[in-house]
């Protein structure tokens, strides 16, 4: 009799757990985070102009470098600007628009790193 109150007292509390509107919190996170059905994972895209003023293609590159270096994220909003178009044997990056000529990930990834960490910082208005 012990043993079927223990395994309805565990799965009472299971469900009561599953049903709860919050998740459980370990410290201020959440012990266990799920997607809601039906929203994908957000990829990186560049930031999206305030409308009626056009953003120049370096102060989106800036942008792109507030995500975590290294990561395929901050790839993706690079693409987002200026989008690859692979050659076999591109030569030396002369400009920002020649790394999308870079085949391999790890290579255009660096390359336009360098170029948007040296574009001077515009002042914001």
């Amino acid at each position: 009799m012990r043993m079927i109150l223990a395994v309805a007292a565990v799965l009472y509390s299971a469900s009561a757990f599953a049903q709860a509107d919050k998740p459980p919190m370990v410290g201020d996170k959440p012990l266990v985070q799920v997607k809601p059905k039906g929203i994908k994972e957000a990829q990186a895209k560049p930031p999206a102009a305030p409308k009626g003023k056009p953003q120049s293609i370096a102060v989106r590159l800036q942008a792109c470098l507030e995500i975590d270096d290294g990561t395929k994220d901050r790839l993706n909003c690079y693409d987002g600007v200026i989008p690859p178009a692979p050659k076999p044997k591109p030569g030396k990056a002369k400009g920002y628009a020649d790394c999308r000529f870079f085949k391999e990930e790890d290579e255009r990834l660096a390359c336009f790193n360098g170029f948007a960490e040296s574009i001077p910082k515009l002042p914001k208005n």
